[in-house]
């Protein structure tokens, strides 16, 4: 088993999984990240802070990377103070960030030169799952890597699956999430329209949850986002606008046509410009709110009404 792992990128998802590791046991290697708090929380739960994603590889058998998109996994694995400039056969890499598969095969090649093995390893399940330990993750790369990292991976998540070779995780995770992304703009249509008319949001929910609508986000995140017209950072608006784009570029590769997704990806883009970006992807259900002027928690208004 590898016991010594490094963890850079650590965002929504990424601080508790490094959490995670550290609860199950695993000795943890992290570097500075842009907001200090999460490197000072870990910190004071048993991880090993040092300056950069070099010294993480070089005091790691196995580095996590968990960033916002492609060009963050090139600078922590190929840049100035990258992994690569620790490469050794026995460091291997898993980036668990969403990102376009071309990318991804084309930074395992180069790491690969060095003999430095990656397996692309993106999750599900948000950050609820991530500090539970019961992600959903699907994996890219040699069958040889992947037992090797099983120990680590399935200290994360319930759910670990070998997809294919390098970049398969990667398309994997894209069709996941834009069925995600776009079943989320079905349920702000749905909803809108059915509370504008006069339904009881939480009783629609419950009757379609019991019905052909029924799906995943219905019955685990509509009670505490939608249902509490809240939109805390969880997945953010931007990072789903960023993956329908990068699943986009991959189907045009293939000349495979996407014509929704296109559209979704449009609705998230506006969403964002509407400032809504930082907060969770359930914001999208704010511009039909917001067009039909009812709050789906409660069937009120939106807008103030007009003083005579």
């Amino acid at each position: 088993m590898t016991h010594a792992v490094g963890f850079i990128g650590l965002g929504t998802i990424g601080e508790p999984m490094a959490a995670t590791l550290l609860r199950a046991g695993f000795s943890l290697t992290i570097c500075g990240h842009c907001h200090v708090a999460p490197v000072e929380r870990l910190q004071a739960q048993g991880a090993q802070v040092v300056a950069n994603p070099k010294e993480v590889a070089e005091k790691s058998q196995m580095v996590i990377i968990c960033v916002p998109d492609a060009p963050q996994v090139e600078e922590v694995c190929l840049g100035e103070h990258g992994i690569i400039h620790a490469a050794r056969p026995d460091l291997m890499v898993v980036d668990c960030s969403t990102i376009a598969p071309t990318a991804s095969r084309r930074i395992a090649a180069a790491l690969r030169e060095k003999l430095v093995y990656m397996l692309d390893a993106p999750v599900s399940g948000g950050p609820e799952r991530a500090a539970s330990g019961d992600l959903a993750i699907m994996v890219g790369g040699e069958s040889e890597s992947f037992y090797h990292a099983l120990p680590v991976l399935k200290a994360l998540g319930k759910n670990v699956t070998r997809v294919g070779p390098n970049g398969m995780g990667e398309v994997v995770k894209l069709a996941n999430n834009t069925i995600a992304g776009l079943l989320m703009v079905a349920i702000a249509e749905a909803m809108t329209m059915a509370v504008k008319a006069g339904g009881d949001a939480a009783v629609i929910r419950d009757v379609v949850m019991q019905s052909a609508g029924a799906n995943f986000l219905l019955d685990q995140w509509l009670k505490d986002r939608m249902l509490k017209d809240s939109y805390e950072p969880g997945f953010a608006t931007a990072l789903m606008q960023k993956d329908l784009g990068a699943a986009l570029e991959t189907a045009r590769s293939l000349g495979v046509p996407m014509m929704m997704t296109g559209l979704a990806y449009q609705l998230y883009e506006l969403a964002e410009g509407q400032g809504y970006g930082r907060e969770d992807y359930w914001a999208i259900s704010k511009l039909y709110q917001d067009a039909a002027d009812v709050t789906i928690a409660t069937g009120k208004p939106r807008k103030p009404a007009e003083v005579a």
